[in-house]
């Protein structure tokens, strides 16, 4: 059996980047350390980073003093400002790519124009992008940007991992709603490499394996373009969770992951799928 691991499985550099701070914040130890929600979707890195020393808090009132950690996802303007006002040292963690969003939604808007955000309603990511102006707009599907209120000047925003293929369902019913609309097309580069890989890998491999959790947006969206490529798509978050019936007969497998998976998942996911077929071939680019 040869079993290939996508080039582009696992972290983004936004998220190891956030993660190697944490670390390192927690490895100085000067003051407690606090976190407002999980650094990224992934259940085993959040308990590594917790047995670490970070604590998790859901609001800034439940900060007794020391660092607040911003996680990768981004935040909104108003939990920099209530920090600093209470004293804590903030290290902020977001994403680059996600920052360069914040700035082309506060662009957009002193441009005059009204900004609609193409993401999951609740996502961390997409609420902080909204908190960036007055009023925004989130659409998920064409089905809601079929039910948006007609809207003079529209600026169009993408949640970072996003499958292009949903945007370019959802813009066409936007024009029709906009006399004037400006598009900015912002998911990021290492989705945009998840998504071209996972588009051909499940046409290539007979069993498609994605690693990671099914709270990381970006992973199970992995999965549903996957499984409508290939059925024989399963997700699973470790090793623990691969059946041995799903290879049953199969001669390729293809290992996929989201951009939240460490790389001990999935090399953990490799070598069990491995142990299944004795003398299988594991092609590894990464």
């Amino acid at each position: 059996m040869k079993i290939t691991v996508a080039t582009s499985a696992g972290f983004c550099f936004g998220v190891r980047d956030a993660i190697e701070m944490a670390f390192d914040a927690a490895k100085k130890r000067e003051r407690d350390v606090w976190m407002l929600g999980d650094i990224v979707h992934n259940e085993h890195v959040v308990r590594d980073i917790h047995d670490a020393g970070v604590k998790v808090v859901r609001r800034l009132d439940d900060v007794a003093g020391g660092t607040l950690l911003l996680r990768a996802h981004g935040t909104v303007p108003q939990v920099y400002e209530d920090a600093r006002q209470r004293g804590l040292n903030v290290i902020d963690a977001t994403c680059p790519l996600v920052s360069e969003i914040h700035e082309v939604a506060r662009c957009l808007e002193a441009e005059g124009y009204h900004l609609v955000i193409i993401g999951d309603h609740g996502h961390d990511e997409v609420v902080g992008i909204a908190g960036q102006v007055k009023e925004a707009t989130v659409v998920a599907s064409p089905e809601e940007a079929q039910k948006v209120r007609r809207i003079k000047r529209a600026g169009v925003v993408v949640q970072s991992t996003q499958d292009i293929q949903n945007v370019k369902a959802i813009l066409p019913e936007l024009v029709s709603r906009c006399q004037e609309i400006k598009f900015i097309n912002t998911i990021c580069g290492p989705t945009r490499r998840h998504q071209n890989e996972i588009r051909t890998m499940p046409l290539e491999n007979e069993v498609m394996v994605i690693v990671g959790s099914f709270t990381s947006a970006n992973t199970c969206r992995l999965t549903q373009i996957s499984k409508a490529l290939n059925p024989r798509t399963r997700q699973v978050q470790s090793a623990e969770d691969l059946d041995p019936a799903w290879f049953e007969g199969a001669e390729t497998v293809g290992v996929s992951a989201g951009a939240s998976t460490p790389d001990r998942l999935i090399r953990e996911v490799t070598e069990r799928i491995a142990s299944f077929r004795p003398g299988s071939e594991v092609v590894n680019s990464r």
